[in-house]
């Protein structure tokens, strides 16, 4: 795993960016701090910052060229289905100098082109150049995994692992409304959209062909295979027994490394089932969790530790006292070089720069929430499509929910705060339920708070919302979850945060083999009454410990709370969001701001924590990269 950057001139002007590209590689140093590379054309520049993971000889340093010079290749993630496309290419006559997944996707590439992405396994992000044709190609993997941001204006076309690498080139830093209005409705900036004007990212599962003057072709090469309705016939037990060898196997491809290789172990279900996995295929399996000395409600430790002792691993705990975060915060603000406020970020960079120490590449559990349906507001949806008494009964209490205290850092403000958003809930269409769930503010917080409110968000969101039906099939609200929230919310967080450690993080549960089965199934295999996540609990039950099986189900969260009210509250108070600041910046109206302060100390915070939150991690990007 990597960081990728490159610029490909539009005009005169465009070519004297060219040099920047060094520049631009510098700042992916913690991507890869191995080794570092550039290559300039006359009109375009590549450039690499290589993490060795496969083959970590310096013959396969990038950017890589074929023996003609014809080809170059800046890659950033692995292949793990390599070796057989290896052979796939010897028998038509080529000839390889190294043992690399780089070498191996040069010569397919060169070979297939874009036809060529389908046969991938893995997750990636690339430029393909052919310097006898002028033709770039640009990939993604098909959930999203590594990230590929986009930059455009009249004079030149920017590519990049990170926007700090774009803003290496001297892009113009403006800000887009639209962006801006998502990211305080989700803390986060949904893909494919970018925050600054002319920035993107490319679109998961997508390739983009540019012929050095304009992109000629934009395509989707991958879509989660799923239709309503229309499922295999594989019976329930079929389909466990399916599902354990399919992770297996996607497990298995995952631990070829040339260098130390885990996994975190969180205590969750998903996690252990890796951990589980994992350990039957190495000698001894070194596991690491994350715990909170001060915060037991956040605490889950005591079940990792019974999943370790199972299967003997090498287990690590790391007990954080919240000054350990709290003496983080300003490092893990300045690596975010595109506003991304989930909180939870906090605990992934603090066990990502812990597990560091000993490995270079790690299993994670991600994505298996949102493929078997794993969330309380995937039980909350699906209970919400189904009616009955106990909605009625909830729903006819949305006036004392609305006037109750509620808090993220107590279990009954936390229930007070749920009960009153599944009660507004209850009048909403799925589609609209969808948005408001997904999201922390309302867009009339959001409309608030913005002194220019885009005009294109209502025709925007409409659009995004279609392919949400209202059916009982709930299929439909997972794979929106699929192509929304995962790639912009969870895997951006584990890429932005094991990056910002040089740690690989690999996800066996986004095996497309896998993850094309399960959309086969029906989603009463996966969701039904009070039972969340089903087939993927029953298909291990066997492999795991019974105290995993009677556990709330926790966020990876942090008390921010807390700090805002003590140790934080002042930089909070005068310096991010200062009325001061605020005036002068234009973008907020300052009673909304000084609203969101205001809530922090009152008896009912709800949301105000993220918000808050949202507001400081803006606040410090922009005076970093904007204002600067």
């Amino acid at each position: 795993m990597c960081g990728i950057a490159g610029i490909i001139a539009l005009s005169e002007k465009g070519t004297k960016s060219l040099s920047f590209i060094d520049a631009a590689v510098k700042t992916l140093n913690k991507r890869g701090p191995d080794a570092s590379g550039s290559k300039v054309f006359e009109s375009s520049a590549l450039g690499h910052a290589r993490l060795s993971v496969i083959d970590t000889s310096e013959g396969a340093s990038q950017p890589f060229v074929s023996d003609d010079e014809r080809y170059h290749l800046v890659f950033n993630g692995e292949i793990y289905n390599y070796q057989e496309l290896r052979k796939l290419l010897i028998e038509k006559g080529y000839q390889f100098k190294t043992s690399s997944d780089t070498e191996v996707l040069l010569y397919w590439l060169a070979e297939k082109g874009a036809n060529g992405i389908q046969y991938l396994n893995g997750f990636f992000s690339f430029c393909f150049y052919d310097s006898l044709t002028g033709y770039y190609l640009l990939g993604r993997d098909r959930f999203g995994i590594k990230p590929l941001h986009i930059y455009e204006d009249a004079d030149k076309l920017i590519f990049a692992s990170e926007m700090k690498a774009v803003f290496a080139f001297d892009a113009i830093r403006k800000i887009d409304p639209l962006s801006l209005q998502f990211y305080f409705k989700f803390n986060y900036v949904p893909q494919p959209f970018g925050m600054l004007k002319n920035a993107r990212k490319l679109p998961v599962g997508h390739y983009a062909i540019h012929d050095g003057i304009q992109f000629k072709e934009e395509k989707c090469y991958y879509e989660i295979p799923y239709k309503a309705g229309e499922y295999c016939d594989d019976s329930y037990e079929v389909a466990q027994e399916k599902v354990r060898n399919l992770l297996s196997e996607s497990v298995e491809r995952r631990m070829v490394s040339d260098v130390p290789l885990g996994a975190f172990l969180s205590g969750g279900i998903d996690s252990s089932v890796i951990t589980a996995l994992a350990s039957g295929m190495t000698a001894k399996l070194n596991t690491y969790s994350v715990g909170f000395k001060d915060e037991p409600l956040f605490d889950e430790t005591s079940y990792a530790e019974l999943v370790a002792k199972k299967y003997n691993t090498n287990h690590t705990v790391f007990k954080l006292a919240n000054q350990d975060l709290l003496d983080e915060i300003e490092t893990f603000l300045d690596y975010c070089c595109e506003p991304f406020a989930d909180s939870s970020a906090l605990a992934v960079n603090a066990l990502c720069k812990k597990t560091r120490q000993d490995l270079t590449v790690a299993l994670s559990g991600d994505g298996a929430d949102e493929l078997f349906s794993g969330y309380n507001k995937h039980m909350a949806e699906f209970m919400a499509r189904q009616g009955g008494i106990k909605n009625k009964v909830i729903k006819s209490g949305a006036g004392l929910w609305s006037v109750l205290p509620k808090s993220r850092n107590s279990k009954l403000g936390n229930l007070t705060r749920q009960l009153d958003k599944y009660a507004k809930g209850m009048n909403l269409s799925s589609q609209e339920r969808y948005w408001d769930w997904a999201g922390l503010m309302t867009d009339d917080q959001t409309s608030r708070l913005l002194m220019s409110p885009s005009s294109l968000y209502g025709h925007t969101k409409d659009s995004l919302m279609s392919n949400i039906s209202n059916s009982t099939d709930f299929n439909d609200f997972l794979k929106k979850d699929m192509t929304w929230v995962l790639p912009s919310d969870m895997l951006t967080k584990v890429d932005m945060y094991s990056m910002a450690n040089s740690l690989e993080v690999r996800v066996p549960f986004l095996d497309n083999k896998l993850v094309d089965y399960v959309f086969s199934l029906p989603s009463e295999y996966k969701i039904q009454k009070g039972k969340k996540k089903m087939l993927l609990q029953d298909a291990f039950r066997s492999y795991l410990p019974e105290e995993l099986y009677h556990r709330p189900k926790h966020g990876f969260e942090v008390p921010l709370l807390k700090w805002f009210k003590g140790e934080l509250w002042d930089v909070i108070d005068n310096k991010y969001l200062s009325e001061e600041l605020v005036e002068d910046q234009g973008i907020f109206n300052y009673s909304e701001v000084k609203t969101m302060k205001e809530a922090l100390h009152s008896n009912n915070p709800n949301d105000a924590t993220a918000n808050v939150w949202a507001m400081v991690v803006f606040q410090h990007w922009w005076l970093k990269y904007v204002n600067s």
